[in-house]
């Protein structure tokens, strides 16, 4: 049978359904019992404290309504993203109307019973988020997360020509930095190859307790900007149901027609022109529908419309028949059978089976993922027989890896290099003979390079927050990739590691929720060589921030050479459900493990470097420690000057790779037991510890050991613009502090007093040398590694 999707009829019934999630949404905030007001409403039907938001709800429940009708309309791969915060109940009630919910939590039934126990659940002890969260079906997107609506949505459509995603953006959200930036993301969506991403501004007037920038912006105005950014707006305004369903009804369909018109002409002709894509415009007030005022104040189309607008709780029923109308104006006797179910015919016109956006299996990609067909990582490795005899450049020989993966993966089209313009700077240059930026404005050869509408690397924003907000999208859709940023810059979007973090723990709380691949981070232009930028480009404090999640999802990899950094990305690339972040170098730099000692590192976290080390496999008198690039290579430096000076000196020598494999079980479950701790560090000799980052966390590391005879040696906050060796000396990780720490560590340090005072003197004389010349040392830069005897 036709269905005439303009009809008045159908527009009625889709009232109909928009009233029913309404009235659902309502419920949720305030009832846990009595859900279809069948009997009087009495205090224990009430929640002792609704908790929740209001004032967006009725206008996502319009554009979620009208959604599902064009996903009807024109059979569309179609799921919805809710930028505007706290709306929670609009997937979760939309998704209980279309029987999704129903079929992930078989306990959540479609009648009065099911319908009592969605109500009690939400904003509720043991209950869900009053955000969407990885609980609610449909959502790749956690709502309390302000400013990354789009740029997770295009993250989502790259690769997936067929998808569409909805991108509900709130007036609110859209005065953060992060989504004032992506509206430059249509740069990025290549109409041959990626879906489309839908904009719908929801403008309904105000946040918490003002107004919004947007409504207080014209129309003509709004229509400039969107149009200057390369957007093709359309407005739909009012607050008049009968007259606002076919308004928005034309709007959403010349929208899908004209995303459709765009891909079809683009890949009949292989035309990647820039188009100017659809965005919709929204304007209703917010609270629309709900109570129009309380104790003389507007309440609709204010910012108190905002949380819960009725101050009714179940010790507070001074004002339950307030509520009680506000329920009844939705008129759920004609929404719903007596047995709670929705009643037939507004229940057929919900999109079916995978096309309701709940269901849309991009958002639960578990049957989507493919994994990364992988090179052998040694095959890229270096020879290092020869320990530290080859000097080169890890993030290059890393880029000669990465060329190859993006070549064996091309026909799946399911991995991607996101970053801020910082592709080339980190040494990945290798990459660009196999594949190209994506960048869809104008190329202008020669000045421009590697740029070309197609392309697995997306880096020409100079942003972090859309770069990681892309990998998440794509990521949170089943392909695979990594981030790679200035190790300082990462400190930007460190939130959107926690809130990403956050949805990994939830979702792996439900048992629904498939496993998705993890998302890789790289931090490069590290705090102890990052040359002529100074002191702003020194902070390596994301170690700390992510070592304090869950152990579950975060690794931090510390590779010290090329190799090592090799073998952590044959481990990482196919992983899953966890954030692993990668600190690298990218300068030149001796090479110093095999390939077999590298992935033995990765595998195991750690390894006693036999050729380093004095201790022929007895108990050492000092074990020196490094975690880093920089401080394997002072460590190594120091190892040499105690040797020589001491050689009767037992030294045991530890690279570590995996940082928190050094935690105690009690922390993280993949940690050392205290007696394999024991036989790396012992439980009393002096350690002497070389790390990247703050010494904090290495101190929380060893809090729980035996050995409490530590010296760290890590990132101290002390900077300037100044050569690479000097950023070790003003912190205390250089070699000759290591040395000196060593030997006052040591029983009988009162005999070393020389070599302190000739440690202190080359420390001096590197002072002045760099200052009269402008470079470090010659025996600092002409150090190489020499072989213990």
């Amino acid at each position: 049978m036709t269905v005439d999707y303009s009809s008045k009829e159908y527009l009625n019934t889709l009232d109909a359904f928009w009233r029913a999630a309404n009235y659902v949404s309502v419920g949720q905030l305030y009832l846990k019992d009595n859900p279809l007001l069948q009997r009087p409403v009495v205090a224990s039907d009430v929640k002792v404290k609704p908790i929740g938001h209001w004032g967006t709800i009725s206008g996502q429940n319009f554009i979620y309504a009208h959604l599902n009708r064009v996903i009807n309309k024109y059979d569309l791969d179609m799921f919805y993203v809710e930028g505007p915060g706290h709306g929670g109940q609009v997937m979760v009630s939309n998704s209980y109307l279309d029987g999704s919910y129903t079929e992930i939590y078989p306990e959540i039934t479609q009648d009065v019973e099911g319908m009592k126990k969605l109500f009690k659940r939400f904003s509720f002890p043991g209950g869900i988020a009053s955000h969407a969260a990885p609980e609610t079906p449909g959502s790749i997107h956690e709502g309390g997360e302000l400013g990354y609506s789009i740029s997770h949505s295009v993250g989502a459509v790259l690769d997936n020509p067929d998808l569409i995603v909805a991108a509900v953006v709130g007036d609110g959200e859209a005065e953060t930095g992060p989504l004032a930036a992506s509206w430059m993301s249509n740069k990025f969506i290549n109409p041959i190859n990626d879906g489309a991403v839908l904009p719908i501004v929801d403008i309904n007037g105000f946040k918490i307790s003002n107004p919004t920038i947007l409504s207080r912006t014209s129309d003509e105005d709004l229509a400039k900007f969107f149009e200057g950014q390369g957007w093709a707006p359309i407005f739909v305004e009012g607050d008049d149901p009968e007259k606002m369903h076919p308004a928005m009804a034309k709007a959403l369909d010349q929208a899908i027609e004209e995303i459709k018109a765009i891909q079809k002409n683009a890949r009949e002709n292989n035309d990647a022109t820039m188009p100017a894509w659809p965005v919709i415009v929204f304007r209703a007030p917010k609270g629309w529908t709900g109570p129009k005022e309380w104790d003389g104040a507007p309440i609709e189309n204010s910012f108190r419309a905002h949380q819960v607008p009725i101050p009714v709780d179940q010790d507070h029923m001074d004002h339950i028949d307030a509520l009680v109308e506000w329920l009844e104006s939705y008129r759920p006797e004609e929404l719903f059978n007596e047995d709670g179910s929705l009643k037939e015919e507004i229940a057929a016109i919900a999109p079916k089976g995978d096309r309701r956006m709940a269901m849309n299996p991009h958002t639960n990609p578990g049957k989507l993922i493919r994994d990364l067909i992988k090179p052998d990582f040694r095959d890229f490795a270096l020879d290092t027989t020869e320990h530290g005899k080859i000097v080169a450049q890890d993030m290059l020989v890393l880029g000669e890896y990465l060329e190859q993966v993006i070549a064996n993966n091309e026909e799946n089209a399911n991995f991607r290099i996101f970053g801020p313009d910082e592709t080339m700077s980190n040494r990945l240059a290798p990459i660009f003979k196999e594949t190209s930026r994506q960048w869809l404005p104008s190329i202008k050869e020669p000045n421009d390079e590697f740029l070309a509408p197609a392309g697995r690397v997306i880096d020409s924003q100079l942003s972090e927050h859309q770069a990681e907000g892309f990998l998440e999208g794509y990521v949170l859709t089943g392909r695979h990739g990594f981030f790679a940023s200035y190790e300082s810059f990462l400190r930007v979007v460190d939130s959107m590691l926690t809130q990403h973090f956050k949805w990994l723990r939830k979702a792996k709380e439900q048992s629904w929720r498939s496993e998705i691949p993890s998302l890789n981070v790289i931090a490069t232009s590290t705090v102890f060589q990052q040359d002529h930028n100074g002191y702003t480009h020194q902070d390596p404090g994301l170690l700390g921030h992510l070592a304090d999640k869950k152990p579950e999802f975060i690794r931090e990899y510390l590779p010290a050479d090329a190799n090592s950094l090799l073998a952590v990305f044959d481990k990482v690339l196919n992983d899953r459900e966890k954030i692993n972040l990668i600190v690298s170098s990218k300068h030149p730099r001796q090479q110093f493990y095999t390939a077999a000692e590298a992935k033995e590192l990765v595998d195991n976290g750690l390894k006693i470097i036999d050729w380093a080390s004095t201790d022929h496999n007895a108990e050492p008198d000092l074990v020196v420690a490094a975690a880093g690039t920089e401080p394997n290579l002072e460590a190594l430096a120091a190892i040499s000057i105690l040797h020589e000076k001491l050689p009767e000196l037992k030294i045991r020598f530890i690279n570590v790779v995996d940082l928190l494999k050094l935690r105690s079980p009690k922390v993280d479950p993949r940690g050392l037991t205290d007696e394999e701790f024991d036989q790396f560090f012992t439980k009393d000799k002096p350690v002497v510890f070389a790390f990247h980052g703050f010494e904090g966390l290495i101190r929380d590391i060893f809090f729980d050991r035996h050995n409490h005879n530590l010296h760290i040696h890590g990132y101290r906050e002390n900077g300037d613009i100044t050569t690479p060796f000097d950023m070790r000396v003003v912190n205390q990780m250089d070699r000759f502090d290591l040395v000196k720490s060593a030997v006052l560590a040591l029983p009988d340090a009162d005999k070393y007093g020389q070599i302190v005072a000739e440690m202190d003197a080359t420390v001096a004389k590197h002072h002045q040398y760099i200052r009269d010349e402008g470079r470090d040392l010659p025996e600092v830069e002409a150090w190489e590694w020499k072989e213990l005897k």
